[in-house]
């Protein structure tokens, strides 16, 4: 029987034999060629570092509540796939035995998928590359949440998947200077690849100044934040000019002892906007857009070669050792950008 690892407990995986159930009607069971290991939120049910541990998010009244007896352990933990299509199910007219497809599930050898959930790989795509469609979805509705605007001056605060992507986003947008901000060197010059003008180290000096001075005092009319740092957005904060414009798209963990609110948010009115595409939250602009046109977007984007992911997958390592995977990342957080499981 197949083998699939399981969330036990924070930071402890398991493999266990799971059974392959029959196919119901418009379902297709996929083979594993590749996954990848989303960095915010699957790493944060991975650590523990997540609300989900004590509490249950009560989708009627939108609140964190307290939970009596947690369910989060077992969990299987998942992002984006991409397999062969190897059985189809009574009604499926969409794919075939062979078709390479990519989509949204769980990490392990096989899945059992509605044929709906799933996309065509184009032909002129990489599996590696479909992976990006998930942190292609979230930078896309981060620069729409930014409403950015031919000439306007950019920052992107953390520079992994997500924040490379929208420094490339930015650009097609019509962002007249990015400032891209990160703590690593390597993303940094992967940022400048991708288009951004400026790449800053916020360890060297006071970043938010830096931004400020370059843009003759001014700052930027939108900063993006996506490192998950409350540090960052402080800063992010801080870089925009009256008035201006942060979108926070990242997943925040922990105290947020860094963020000031009474200085430059208290004096210069930015104006936050928490940027979510999933649980239920419409687009700002729906029925215009939805999670779905977000999803093929992305994939149109990335197809069309108008997005590089060239230089992001950093590690390549055998779905027998995803406990590896996690820990590593978990571990060497300055060494990451994109971990694939290959199968």
């Amino acid at each position: 029987m197949p083998k699939e690892f399981v969330l036990v407990a924070p930071r402890t995986i398991e493999f266990r034999e799971y059974s392959e159930p029959p196919l119901g009607p418009g379902e297709v069971r996929v083979r594993s060629i590749v996954s990848g290991i989303k960095h915010g939120t699957e790493m944060a049910l991975y650590t523990g570092d997540t609300p989900f541990l004590t509490q249950r998010f009560d989708l009627e009244c939108r609140l964190f509540l307290p939970e009596d007896n947690p369910t989060l352990y077992p969990h299987h933990l998942g992002s984006w796939l991409v397999g062969e299509v190897v059985e189809v199910g009574p009604g499926v007219t969409r794919f075939r035995v062979g078709d390479l497809v990519h989509g949204g599930l769980v990490h392990r050898p096989t899945n059992v998928a509605r044929a709906e959930q799933l996309y065509p790989l184009a032909p002129n795509m990489s599996p590696e590359t479909a992976l990006f469609t998930d942190p292609a979805l979230f930078a896309l509705n981060a620069v729409h949440d930014a409403q950015l605007k031919l000439g306007d001056v950019v920052a992107v605060f953390g520079l992994g998947a997500i924040g490379l992507l929208a420094v490339q986003m930015a650009r097609l947008n019509g962002a007249m200077r990015i400032f891209a901000v990160d703590l690593i060197e390597a993303r940094r010059n992967l940022a400048r690849r991708y288009g951004a003008d400026d790449a800053l180290d916020p360890a060297a000096g006071d970043v938010a100044l830096a931004i400020k001075r370059a843009t003759r005092n001014r700052g930027v009319d939108v900063a993006m934040e996506i490192s998950g740092s409350y540090a960052a957005l402080h800063q992010a904060i801080r870089s925009v000019q009256v008035g201006g414009r942060v979108v926070a798209a990242s997943y925040y963990k922990g105290s947020a002892a860094p963020l000031s609110l009474g200085a430059e948010w208290h004096h210069n009115r930015p104006t936050l906007i928490s940027s979510m595409a999933v649980w239920g939250c419409p687009h700002r602009l729906y029925p215009l857009w939805d999670l779905e046109r977000l999803e093929r977007t992305a994939i149109d984007l990335l197809e069309r070669g108008l997005l590089s992911t060239e230089g992001m997958v950093t590690q390549r390592i055998p779905y027998e050792r995803a406990p590896e995977a996690y820990a590593f990342i978990a571990s060497h957080p300055d060494e990451t950008i994109k971990v694939v499981l290959t199968y």
